[in-house]
């Protein structure tokens, strides 16, 4: 069976890139973004802030039963599925099925310092009135996320520093993490 990989972390860590580089990886492959599925409403679209609204919590809930959907149908017609998605508390109970589903699922948190993700949103950016957005993001996230770390390697997840780690890099130790070549936390 092809494998499905999920890719999470706080925001401007490097997802999508890593995403769809993992994806070109295979011959036959998909890239789904959770957060591409959630900007597809067209009206009452809520954005995730430091209080969420039962309203906001059942969009993502929504967006992430859509993309486990998604991933199981394209897993079965042969394809590689790469899901993209930031990490909350919610993550574990929202991906549920597709956690538990015993298919060949392999579970990865990017993680590098919260400094350099700072610095990547920074660059990603700029001047843009995004920005202070997603760095207020990036620290909710990491003050969540920091904590949960233990629990999640020992449920199988794969924390990856990526810090200082080209793209290739991370793309290597995602498909061979038993390599001693790479650093992960």
């Amino acid at each position: 069976m092809n494998p499905v990989y999920m890719i999470v972390g706080p925001p401007a860590v490097g997802k999508s890139t890593t995403s769809r580089a993992l994806a070109t990886y295979f011959p036959k492959s998909i890239h789904i973004s959770v957060d591409d599925i959630r900007m597809m409403v067209v009206s009452g679209l809520m954005l995730p802030s430091a209080v969420w609204s039962d309203e906001l919590a059942q969009q993502i809930s929504l967006a992430r039963a859509s993309v486990s959907n998604m991933a199981q149908t394209y897993q079965k017609a042969g394809f590689t599925v790469v899901i993209d998605d930031f990490w909350d508390a919610n993550h574990a109970s929202d991906y549920h099925t597709l956690l538990h589903h015993g298919q060949a699922l392999h579970k990865i948190v990017l993680y590098p310092t919260q400094a350099e993700a700072h610095q990547r949103n920074l660059i990603r950016s700029g001047d843009s009135p995004a920005r202070p957005y997603i760095d207020e993001g990036i620290r909710i996230v990491y003050q969540q996320l920091m904590p949960a770390l233990p629990q999640l390697a020992q449920n199988g997840w794969l924390v990856m520093d990526t810090t200082s780690m080209s793209i290739d890099d991370v793309i290597k130790q995602i498909i061979n993490p038993q390599s001693d070549s790479f650093e992960t936390k």
